[in-house]
């Protein structure tokens, strides 16, 4: 069961039906990346962001273990979840709600080539410091 209580928009109180559902059952992929004790330390899930038209963009979102960051895995499985949709016939990945607050990730994906394509004001009831901006971000992978 994970928490992500202050940059992820799923409830802090999901149920465990509910977290399998939007996480596995939803999605057309779910991965998980484990250490050297087959601890699940990240997984990500890679679906269409949008049905029919919209089909050729996917996305993904990515939980790693709190003690597990700082260590590449995010990197590590953003890399893994590139080659996936590059090999499903996807174009671009596209994430929806970046979360202003969480500055780490961001210049992560920045790193990987992603573009704030837009600034959703407020778009993000964070737990701390309430409503904050929400990124939208987006990185072509083929033409």
């Amino acid at each position: 069961m994970f928490r992500a209580e202050s940059t992820y928009s799923l409830s802090p109180e999901i149920t465990e039906e509910e977290a399998k559902r939007v996480w596995v059952n939803a999605p057309e992929a779910t991965y998980v990346c484990e250490d050297g004790n087959n601890k699940i330390i990240g997984t990500y899930y890679l679906k269409p962001n949008q049905p029919a038209l919209g089909a050729h963009v996917c996305n993904c979102g990515y939980i790693v273990d709190e003690n597990a960051r700082g260590q590449g895995v995010t990197s590590a499985v953003y890399k893994h979840s590139q080659k996936k949709a590059v090999r499903l016939g996807f174009i671009a990945m596209q994430y929806n709600l970046v979360v202003s607050t969480n500055e780490s990730v961001i210049r992560l994906w920045k790193r990987h080539d992603f573009k704030v394509t837009g600034v959703l004001p407020k778009a993000f009831n964070h737990k701390y410091q309430g409503f904050v901006d929400a990124l939208l971000m987006y990185k072509q992978l083929q033409a």
